[in-house]
């Protein structure tokens, strides 16, 4: 076997992911990464980030930086690269040039116009579309002189015999009669190998034993699994993760989630509760729903990953995402919601705490927009609906509204003693708790539903809620 470019310890898992960076990394790539990451910490291995960029004209480096972006949003931290195809071209290329001189590839001069003709004919014909190996070299068969000033594109010789058999670790069996592989072009003419020879190159170098990775590539496995064989290499494992359907069973759109990693950090989503709602696309643990990146990491393996398309499920994504925001450290929280209400023009000042807001509503939401929702009705001059107001502000409560306000100027301003003076003030005019609470919440923070009311009341400044009840109370 001919020794690759890369040093490695033999027999150590070394899994990649490779995208493509004509786009952003959506929830189905990020999925492969996933897998791919957690296959290789839970043996010990190597975990690879591997940048296939030779499609020049749809590659851009604001998709490359969106790919890095997204895996350090999901802490998915790689051992090695990111390495980029476009660096390696010369590697490739000596490659080819072995494989010639071996004669396992052969140059063909086949003119786009031919293999267009040929493949008109074929399917008149009812045959199947495919390169008819015209300039394929065999043993006693003459080969027409290279024609004056074309190109040629260099195709790999596959076997005409026997299959292409492999034990996919997700889809089990699956087999390829190689008389229905034609000879893939390799090089193109202007010498700049193709995405399947790259592919194959980078794996043998990186010393790949677990290839981790969509089922849309399962047509390209036993092409690259012969030209590996032809060079000598050791063919990897391979699993195939089946598709990510939508909410509705549909093909995963932008409508439902095939959206950029970072867009999920724009609505609001903490990285481990994505990591953790990813985790269980396609895989269980018994019926293991919340868990740790540790505990996943320990549980991981390829046999519990189903064969069957999974499907996404936002509600769930934002059930996942609800118990993460409960369980998150509240400084943490502040410094993730003090942003978003930056970008609104919101300014969160120190009274009252972002913290104090954050924890008492934190309970309350799913996600982190929501939580910057609920703390900027405390930083704004709010001015309530009317309608709104009007629905609840009821005749009896007026007089009790004006007479809270007179307590609220002298009592301790804490918790405790804004319910004891609630009670005492519905008590004594004899209403029901909705009645003096649902307008007080209203001239609050415009909503007719939040955590404790003397909880929201006290988070405010003493002068704020004296002078949003006023305000209130006084045009009528």
């Amino acid at each position: 076997m001919r020794a690759s470019c890369f040093q490695f310890e033999l027999m150590t898992i070394r899994t990649r992911f490779a995208p493509s960076p004509t786009g952003y990394l959506h929830i189905g790539g990020a999925r492969t990464a996933l897998f791919s990451w957690a296959y290789a910490r839970k043996h010990g291995g190597t975990f690879i980030l591997r940048i296939e960029d030779t499609d020049v004209e749809r590659s851009t480096h604001e998709a490359v930086q969106a790919i890095l972006d997204g895996m350090a949003w999901l802490n998915l931290e790689y051992d090695e690269g990111p390495f980029y195809q476009m660096q390696r071209m010369e590697r490739y290329k000596t490659v080819i040039q072995q494989m010639l001189d071996e004669g396992t590839a052969y140059y063909c001069y086949t003119s786009p116009a031919e293999l267009e003709e040929m493949r008109e004919s074929q399917r008149a014909r009812g045959e199947k579309p495919r390169y008819d190996g015209r300039w394929r070299p065999e043993p006693g068969k003459a080969l027409p002189d290279a024609p004056a000033g074309v190109a040629p594109v260099v195709r790999f010789k596959n076997p005409v015999r026997g299959s292409v058999i492999w034990k996919d670790l997700v889809k089990g069996h699956i087999e390829f009669n190689n008389g229905e592989l034609d000879d893939l072009v390799i090089a193109r003419a202007d010498g700049t190998p193709t995405y399947n020879f790259c592919v194959v190159v980078d794996d043998w170098d990186m010393g790949i034993t677990h290839v981790i990775r969509g089922d849309d590539h399962v047509n390209n496995t036993p092409r690259q699994i012969n030209i590996l064989k032809a060079l000598g290499a050791t063919v990897p494992q391979y699993a195939h993760l089946s598709m990510i359907l939508g909410d509705d069973g549909t093909k995963l759109s932008k409508r439902h989630g095939a959206v950029s990693v970072m867009q999920y950090d724009e609505d609001g989503y903490l990285p481990e509760a994505v990591i953790n709602y990813l985790a269980r696309l396609g895989w269980s643990h018994g019926d293991e729903e919340i868990f740790s990146v540790e505990q996943f990491c320990s549980w991981f393996d390829l046999d519990h990953i189903t064969p069957s398309a999974a499907q996404f499920n936002t509600e769930k994504l934002n059930w996942v995402n609800q118990h993460y925001l409960k369980q998150a450290d509240n400084a943490r929280l502040a410094a993730l919601v003090r942003p978003r209400l930056q970008a609104r023009g919101v300014t969160a000042s120190d009274v009252p705490a972002l913290e104090s807001i954050v924890a008492l509503y934190k309970e309350r939401v799913a996600t982190l927009n929501e939580l910057a929702d609920a703390a900027e009705v405390f930083y704004i001059d709010l001015h309530p609906a009317k309608e709104l107001l009007d629905a609840q502000l009821s005749a009896e409560a007026i007089p009790a509204l004006r007479e809270l306000t007179e307590r609220f100027k002298e009592v301790t301003w804490e918790a405790s003693a804004v319910s004891a003076a609630i009670k005492e003030i519905i008590g004594k005019h004899g209403l029901k708790m909705p009645k003096l609470a649902m307008p007080l919440r209203v001239m609050l923070v415009g909503q007719t539903h939040t955590p404790s009311v003397d909880a929201v009341v006290t988070l405010f400044p003493r002068e704020t809620v004296l002078m949003r009840i006023a305000r209130n109370l006084d045009p009528r």
